[in-house]
């Protein structure tokens, strides 16, 4: 194709796999200095450098100064989909990788995507939603309906807040290890935060998986009772 979007200028850069691999390891959210993406990496401090400064020119991570360190995050929210949408479709077509060893069966309960729950924690949310009225699934389009403002007010999330942001309200997220769609947008993250904040789940060290309370479980499973 001579005109259009050049999809083979990404497809390469994150074709790699030291660079898939720290592009996955950014898509829980945090920023990471450029030793720490190393690690993750496999490569020298060296390798990685150059490996960060051509995704950085792509336009998928941006970085940030603070004190004498540098970290770098993914650009935006629509480059966290893209990875998640790809992890997923690598997964559909059988491509998988076989040495997550036993944080596996946590990060496919319940983890983060960028800023909001994903796995299999995170597709029963939206079911819930969606099978109680709260929102309403047209497609992949998804909007939050007037039963469902009142439902969220009671958990502790102000929908009218949401709306005045820039960023869309609901957003389907193709999740990588259900191969169905989860919550993201504002509503994703308000309710991820909402979480945390109540101390029924909490982040995991070094890792995307989300660990619930037994409390915080039981709080969760009985707010969205469809499994997915």
């Amino acid at each position: 194709m001579k005109e259009g979007p050049d999809i083979a200028q990404i497809g390469a850069l994150i074709g790699d796999p030291a660079r898939a691999n720290m592009l996955a390891a950014l898509s829980g959210g945090r920023a990471l200095t450029a030793t720490e993406l190393a690690a993750v990496g496999g490569i020298t401090l060296q390798t990685a450098s150059t490996h960060l400064a051509k995704l950085q020119t792509g336009g998928l991570l941006t970085q940030r100064k603070q004190g004498r360190h540098r970290y770098f995050a993914l650009a935006d929210e629509a480059t966290a989909r893209l990875i998640e949408s790809m992890m997923g479709f690598a997964a559909s077509r059988g491509h998988l990788r076989h040495r997550m060893g036993p944080k596996e069966p946590a990060l496919r309960k319940a983890r983060i995507c960028y800023d909001h729950l994903a796995g299999d924690y995170g597709v029963r949310m939206l079911d819930s939603l969606v099978a109680s009225g709260a929102i309403d699934a047209l497609g992949e389009s998804l909007s939050v309906t007037s039963k469902g403002e009142s439902q969220l007010k009671c958990i502790g999330v102000d929908i009218s807040d949401l709306k005045s942001s820039r960023r869309p309200l609901c957003r389907s997220c193709l999740d990588w290890s259900e191969r169905r769609a989860h919550l993201a947008g504002s509503l994703g993250k308000a309710l991820l935060s909402n979480f945390f904040d109540k101390g029924w789940a909490r982040r995991t060290a070094g890792s995307r998986s989300v660990i619930f309370s037994p409390e915080g479980e039981r709080q969760f499973l009985s707010l969205f009772p469809l499994e997915a």
